[in-house]
């Protein structure tokens, strides 16, 4: 059976391209000759269907009980007409009928089509859910094939003919994709359709930023540096708290790579979405503390009943505090899960608070996340510069200017322009908030000076005063004096 051997050969093809194995072709095989026999005899046909691997050959053997009275055509015949083949069946026997594959008619031949089609979509559709259910959060890699009403469909490299997508909510307004454009996303969760299982993509989940840090930093792969929670604005900001669980292991550190390549790696994935690193802490005040960073602040209490944190900062710290619009006190409600309350310094000491409250201490520094400038792209000469003069962490040339740094010996003026580009780069002082900080600034010069000028006029108002009436105590004094003259007699006067 040459032509039943092609179509098996056919069979294995389809089979290699579905990434089918040679029991579930064989199986493949089977049902849909068994759905062509069923468009022959009728649906509820029996049959033994043997193939041959080596040749490929197949036989066909319908089974049919022999009867005295005939209900299902399709699985019983007439003792008589059984008989025509060979004299002693009997009723009860079960006849084998030997069908040749030349006999199948074309709407035979469809039913095994349509039935095998069918067959390699349900084990494509089960081999796809059983792949990707277990795999919610792992970041995948394809292309875009097409744009679909605000959605991009998905073409994956790891299964083609995988359905996935990325709606608009899961996608970065910032970001532009085109059809054939490689693309990274998240797996957020598979969805079940009637067509099958669909895979729903995100690039702008939390777990998103999560899973390309795993991408980036092995400890995280490895399981020693953890991402204990995450906040996000697509395209604008995100906060990461991560916890080490090797105390030999800096998890800050690890996440921003030397010179801050791995960090840069998921910024540049974000398209140029800024992210802050902060190291978590069981305790919810100290990992306030942190989550406000880069603010410092002065001061923290805790409500624990109603999930509360008042923060409290100096004057300067406080648009930074707030970030852009919110921003940064924002995430920081949402990293920690508790609602957070900030009061600046002026405004909370109207309320009666000590000012002592404001006073730099070492807990300041120790809930600060820091590390050395060696870890920045900086030039080992600029780096032996600063060094000497006693400048080795970020925080401590964080607040230096243009002038401070022509001031060290060895640093130019490229050095100093290259050092201050790094300090934009890996702080969040937006330009709106560093022009309302100057405006406050300036306004607060003017006040001053507006007080200073007007105790100068005080001053003269009252120096003035004070001659005036030294003037008039002078001018009284003489006339007494005169007054006295003219009554009290010149001695000898009086006895001539």
């Amino acid at each position: 059976m040459a032509n039943a051997a092609q179509i098996v050969a056919a069979f294995r093809d389809v089979a290699a391209t579905k990434s089918l194995t040679d029991e579930e072709m064989t199986d493949l095989v089977k049902d849909g000759m068994l759905a062509g026999l069923g468009r022959i005899y009728g649906p509820t046909v029996q049959a033994e269907i043997d193939i041959d691997d080596t040749t490929g050959e197949f036989d066909i053997v319908v089974l049919r009980r022999v009867v005295a009275e005939v209900e299902d055509p399709a699985t019983e015949i007439k003792l008589e007409e059984a008989r025509w083949d060979d004299e002693g069946f009997e009723v009860g026997d079960v006849m084998e009928i030997p069908v040749d594959f030349t006999q199948f008619g074309r709407n035979a031949v469809m039913a095994v089509k349509q039935r095998i089609v069918q067959r390699v979509r349900e084990n494509e559709r089960d081999r796809i859910r059983d792949e990707f259910e277990h795999e919610v959060g792992e970041l995948l890699s394809g292309e875009v094939q097409q744009t679909e009403r605000g959605k991009l469909v998905v073409m994956l490299n790891r299964a083609r003919d995988a359905d996935a997508i990325i709606p608009w909510k899961d996608q970065n307004p910032r970001e532009r994709f085109r059809q054939g454009d490689p693309i990274r996303a998240v797996l957020k969760k598979v969805e079940e359709t009637p067509r099958g299982p669909r895979l729903i993509l995100s690039r702008a989940d939390p777990i998103f930023v999560s899973a390309l840090f795993k991408l980036e930093v092995p400890e995280i792969h490895q399981g020693i540096v953890e991402v204990r929670g995450i906040a996000r604005e697509v395209g604008g900001r995100t906060k990461i708290a991560v916890y080490s669980t090797d105390e030999s292991v800096d998890p800050v550190g690890a996440c921003v790579g030397l010179k801050g390549s791995r960090v840069q790696a998921v910024v540049s994935e974000l398209g140029g979405e800024r992210i802050d690193i902060v190291p978590w802490h069981p305790d919810t005040e100290v990992y306030a503390r942190r989550a406000l960073a880069p603010a410092r602040v002065s001061k923290v209490f805790s409500d624990l009943e109603n999930q509360v944190i008042t923060a409290i900062v100096g004057e300067d710290q406080l648009s930074l505090a707030i970030g852009r619009n919110g921003q940064n006190v924002r995430l920081a409600s949402q990293l920690i899960g508790w609602q957070i309350d900030l009061y600046g310094s002026r405004e909370w000491l109207e309320r009666g608070a000590d000012l002592s409250l404001f006073k730099a201490s070492a807990e300041d520094d120790f809930e600060t996340a820091d590390f050395p400038l060696s870890e920045l792209d900086v030039q080992p000469v600029t780096l032996a510069a600063l060094s000497t003069a006693g400048y080795d962490t970020f925080l401590q040339v964080i607040d230096l200017d243009r002038r401070d740094f022509l001031g060290i010996e060895g640093l130019g003026e490229q050095d100093a322009d290259r050092l201050l580009q790094l300090i934009d780069e890996l702080t969040v002082i937006d330009a709106d908030v560093a022009g309302a900080e100057e405006v406050e600034k300036q306004g607060e010069s003017a006040v001053d000076a507006e007080a200073e000028a007007a105790d100068e006029v005080a001053e003269v108002d009252a120096e003035a005063d004070v001659d005036a009436e030294a003037a008039d105590e002078a001018a009284e004094d003489d006339a007494a004096d005169a007054a006295v003259s003219e009554e009290v007699p010149v001695e000898g006067e009086g006895e001539d």
